[in-house]
């Protein structure tokens, strides 16, 4: 051939294959562009598509930390912000008027940090400082107490972002800490192999503060923390603040890719009703972006504002009754009386807080425990004591709470558990006739929740013929946490179980059953 005709056939050769090549990437871009979501918003496309992740629910054990611009006064509770505007009656979270006359919080303020018109939740940001907030000590922490996920509040009612903020000027990075908060948590966490998520209580910022005169929260500088609604407190929340909103959990999701998204009540009432399935489709579509199954977790606390299968159920101060089959959560304090730190706090104790884990876990539960840091950004020495005391027990009987499963039955026992948000104050404490069950492998968990004051334990469930003991054939018995030869017996009545002369833990005792 011509080294010519050579020449120009190559030359013509190459030019087809790039442009073949050119317009397959063509059409692969514009397969991507068209491509629809996964998730579309609206709850037939969700619920369609949505699966509760299992990694969810094998963790078993997270931890929840309410830390703010209300930890400096450390009075009454989390609400000081609220309570603290409250003159003549207290509208609770309903916006019902509770008891009649001034709060505690109201008069508190008055006393010591003046008229809430001169001085108001906003002066308490600049003395907010976090100069002691170790990012990497808080999780070594929640490490050594066997959590497994971390859930910092990101947003609370107060409007203060504990985070770099991209849609408000009232964020911890430009004011208070003058740090990313948030963001380092997600560092320090993420590279110690912990599941980092974050919380929005923001809805209900429309209706927190109480507008009247006679206070800042009516002066328009200040509408960007206390809100643009006006006086009544039962004004339906506008667009505008729905847009607001809206931008302001985008900037959460976009920025810090939170594994697990937590919302607060409020976001349930009617008027959120057309960006809760808007929410849930862009979460779960930003989840598949990053490669990653996420959790979205809502309380539908007055009504089913969530779709059964569409999120994460999660229950404030409270537990079930028996098992549900789908993944769920109590989010709880260890204080009994607030979730952020006050000079009164009240503490459960670790053997309390045992108890409700192993009751949570053994109907298929999560629990989320909440710790409460002062402001300087120390975890007080009570509250750090009961993780530790958590975490001794779990590195003894761990193998039967993490990545176990709920058995045919949750447990027995006399010991009734009251149902539904904010029943935790009605529950009696579980004693050594209260067992639950939990599963894994070939191995059944039964956890007595009290030392027998005669060394044995009879689990009647268990019982020889007994509906769920027909096809168990038992080869060994063990209490984890002791080496001693554990002697049982089986029979119509029950399996009967010698205790360990001495106790393996301080509270909730591990019968594990090999088969």
């Amino acid at each position: 051939m011509n080294f010519r005709i050579y020449k120009l056939f190559t030359y013509l050769l190459c030019s087809i294959v790039i442009l073949s090549c050119n317009n397959d990437k063509k059409s692969s871009k514009e397969v991507v562009q068209t491509q629809k979501p996964v998730f579309e918003a609206n709850w037939e496309s969700i619920k369609a598509n949505y699966k509760d992740p299992e990694w969810f629910n094998q963790k078993k054990f997270g931890i929840f930390i309410h830390w703010g611009a209300y930890s400096v006064p450390a009075y009454g509770s989390e609400w000081y912000p609220r309570q603290m505007y409250m003159d003549t009656a207290n509208f609770n979270a309903q916006l019902n008027t509770g008891r009649k006359g001034p709060s505690k919080e109201y008069l508190h303020h008055k006393k010591i940090w003046g008229d809430q018109k001169d001085f108001g939740y906003k002066d308490f940001i600049p003395m907010f400082k976090g100069e002691k907030f170790d990012a990497n000590q808080w999780i070594d922490l929640f490490k050594e107490a066997g959590a497994k996920y971390v859930i910092p509040v990101a947003d609370h009612h107060d409007g203060f972002a504990m985070y770099k903020s991209n849609t408000t000027r009232w964020n911890a990075y430009d004011m208070g800490p003058k740090r990313d908060v948030l963001g380092e948590l997600f560092t320090a966490g993420r590279s110690k192999g912990m599941i980092m998520g974050a919380s929005s209580h923001f809805a209900f910022n429309w209706s927190f503060y109480n507008k009247k005169d006679h206070f800042d929260t009516t002066d328009p500088e200040y509408a960007d923390l206390y809100s643009s609604k006006g006086k009544d407190l039962k004004e339906p929340v506008s667009e505008e603040f729905k847009a607001r909103w809206w931008d302001r959990t985008k900037d959460l999701i976009d920025n810090y890719q939170p594994d697990i998204l937590w919302f607060d009540f409020y976001l349930d009432i009617p008027d959120y009703a057309d960006q809760r399935p808007k929410l849930a489709a862009y979460y779960y579509n930003k989840g598949i972006e990053w490669g990653k199954e996420v959790v979205l977790q809502d309380k539908n606390f007055s009504h089913e504002a969530f779709p059964e299968g569409t999120v994460i159920y999660d229950l404030e101060r409270g537990k079930l009754p028996g098992i549900r089959k789908l993944p769920w959560q109590t989010d709880t304090s260890i204080g009994k009386n607030s979730w952020s730190h006050v000079t009164n706090w009240k503490s459960k104790t670790a053997n309390e807080i045992v108890d409700d884990l192993v009751d949570i876990v053994s109907k298929n539960g999560n629990l989320l425990l909440n710790v409460g840091p002062k402001s300087d950004g120390t975890i007080p020495e009570d509250q750090k004591e009961i993780l530790l005391q958590i975490g001794g027990w779990l590195k003894t009987n761990g193998e039967a709470i993490y990545d176990t499963k709920y058995w045919k039955t949750f447990g027995e026992g006399p010991t009734e558990v009251k149902k539904g948000h904010h029943s935790e104050g009605n529950n009696e404490g579980l004693s050594s006739k209260d067992i639950r069950f939990t599963t894994k492998g070939n191995k059944l968990y039964a956890i007595v929740l009290d030392w027998p004051e005669d060394g044995k334990v009879n689990i009647t469930t268990l019982a020889k013929n007994a509906e769920y003991a027909k096809d168990l054939n038992i080869s060994n018995i063990e209490v984890l946490g002791s080496s001693e030869k554990i002697e049982w017996t089986q029979n119509d009545q029950g399996l009967l179980v010698n205790m360990p002369k001495v106790k393996p833990t301080d509270f909730a005792y591990v019968i594990a059953l090999s088969f």
